[in-house]
């Protein structure tokens, strides 16, 4: 039986940088780079994404091609911070690529191992990763929840659809109105939401509620 290729799609806001990467992927054994994935069944499909760092809208494009298209995602990026560095495994990235290291041959490899459905982690960002899920395991941190948020922030968001106030939210989950208030704005800044309807309307239309 012949093996169907590897579908990969690059995704990119600097048309230099995305025309960099195709041609790159462009001509190697097995590899089709395309404008669009290919929805038939047995294609292994492959998305490509470059980004400077994992804002809202780039973690909500991150859960739409892992948990909406079905597709393994190659993150290719110029560094990130701790919290950046959790919402994209928490969005279902496994395969890290620094941009500066991004050769022709370490791409390829990188999206032959997505297509597996293996990881492919650079050493430092391993080390970085293993430190922080220890600290927030061990510290009883909330952890990033499959969502992108972390639980209490699930959980607030849950009393703002049901129209509460902060002080009832507070009593409701034995927070102080302080935290609850906190929560929010983290939540809401991170994501790049402007008030608590944003927030809500957010949360439904990504399935978080």
């Amino acid at each position: 039986m012949t093996t169907k290729p590897i579908t990969v799609t690059v995704h990119a806001d600097d048309p230099l940088s995305r025309a960099g990467v195709t041609g790159c992927l462009r001509g190697r054994p097995d590899i089709e780079v395309r404008e669009r994935p290919v929805g038939t069944a047995g294609h292994r499909s492959v998305a490509v994404v470059l980004a400077d760092r994992i804002d809202g809208p780039v973690a909500a494009a991150l859960r739409r091609l892992v948990r909406a298209e079905s597709r393994q995602v190659v993150l290719v990026v110029d560094g990130l911070r701790e919290r950046e560095l959790l919402t994209a495994v928490a969005c279902g990235v496994h395969t890290f690529v620094w941009r500066h290291q991004a050769t022709a041959d370490r791409l390829e490899k990188a999206v032959r191992s997505a297509a597996r459905g293996d990881s492919e982690v650079p050493p430092d960002l391993l080390n970085r990763l293993l430190v922080q899920l220890g600290r927030h395991g061990a510290g009883g941190t909330a952890v990033v929840s499959v969502t992108g948020l972390a639980d209490r922030e699930v959980e607030v968001l849950r009393f703002v659809a049901e129209g509460l106030e902060n002080r009832q939210i507070a009593g409701k989950l034995a927070y102080s109105e302080r935290t609850v208030k906190n929560i929010l704005h983290g939540m809401m800044t991170r994501m790049q939401l402007r008030n608590r309807a944003h927030a809500v309307a957010f949360a439904m239309r990504e399935g978080y509620l």
